[in-house]
């Protein structure tokens, strides 16, 4: 039996560039403690299994097994087969905002619904492959192809028996489904959050951006992603901080200062309500985390 690796944030994982598009074909990593970053991911089962806790239920899935979820929310990976084999990507929400899915699909998955879709095509492994390679070539005609081919697949759910997890009920999905208008105007806006997050912003600033009156762009965001605009920058700021916590760049303060936050108490009380301690405590915890890893993580990255 192999010796196991467990998951680590380095400079190039999804925490520290929440706005980047990334895909990877590997085997999984387990994590010892829950994550979270500003994307939502993609995973698809090529042999093996995999078993995530999410926000309030678990999930194990099995070789040909694809997923969609918004990993905003705490998400851990604690187990998976000695011979699991996954890949997908993890789209910054500019991206996920493009795509044409079921009506339902988008404010569920906010929610922290997981869509799954079982019934997969035999050519998912060899494309997800093909599509980490491209993105991976140095060719950008190459990599631009592989994205909107990975879009286009996702997009395909539409077409397919899927299942959303777990199934309605009155805590899950109460916003409603945004028309083709309300989507451009909220990627417009995620653009602009997306080149700016760790600038001093506000909400007044990204609906200028977009064209838009600051209260209709605050309820629009909000509708169509179950966000605030200020909790999505937010969200941002604390996945960027999250990786320079665990890889020990900086004291706290400088951490909080160079992820956007005006003030280490603004820092502090942000960081707590999303990962149930302190930076301080975080920071510790992933310190231990790091002896244990010592694979390094094969993974690629697409600018939004």
């Amino acid at each position: 039996m192999q010796e196991r690796s467990y998951y680590q944030p380095t400079a190039n994982s999804v925490e520290n560039l929440p706005t980047v598009l990334q895909t990877f074909h590997n085997t999984p990593r387990i994590m010892l403690s829950p994550h979270w970053h500003a994307q939502v991911e993609v995973n698809f089962i090529v042999q093996g299994w995999v078993h995530y806790r999410m926000a309030g239920y678990e999930l194990r899935l099995a070789a040909g097994d694809m997923v969609l979820f918004w990993g905003g929310l705490p998400h851990q990976m604690d187990d998976a087969s000695d011979d699991a084999i996954y890949a997908g990507a993890h789209l910054p929400l500019v991206h996920f905002f493009r795509l044409r899915l079921p009506p339902e699909v988008p404010a569920r998955l906010m929610a922290g619904a997981t869509l799954l879709i079982r019934e997969t095509d035999p050519s998912d492994g060899a494309n997800f492959a093909r599509w980490n390679g491209y993105t991976r070539s140095g060719d950008m005609v190459r990599a631009q192809h592989a994205v909107s081919e990975l879009l286009l697949r996702l997009e395909r759910v539409r077409f397919e028996p899927y299942a959303l997890v777990p199934s309605l009920d009155a805590h899950v999905g109460q916003a409603g489904a945004a028309d083709p208008q309300a989507l451009r105007h909220v990627r417009s806006l995620c653009d602009f959050i997306a080149d700016n997050f760790l600038d001093d912003i506000d909400s007044a600033d990204i609906a200028a951006a977009a064209d838009l009156h600051p209260k209709y762009a605050m309820s629009l965001f909000k509708k169509c992603t179950g966000m605030t605009l200020n909790d999505y920058v937010s969200l941002l700021r604390l996945s960027y901080a999250q990786a320079r916590l665990i890889s020990g760049d900086g004291n706290i303060l400088s951490v909080a200062m160079e992820s956007g936050f005006g003030s280490l108490s603004g820092f502090n009380k942000s960081f707590r309500r999303i990962a149930g301690m302190s930076p301080s405590d975080f920071r510790r915890s992933g310190q231990g985390e790091s002896i244990a890893s010592s694979r390094t993580r094969r993974g690629t990255q697409w600018c939004s």
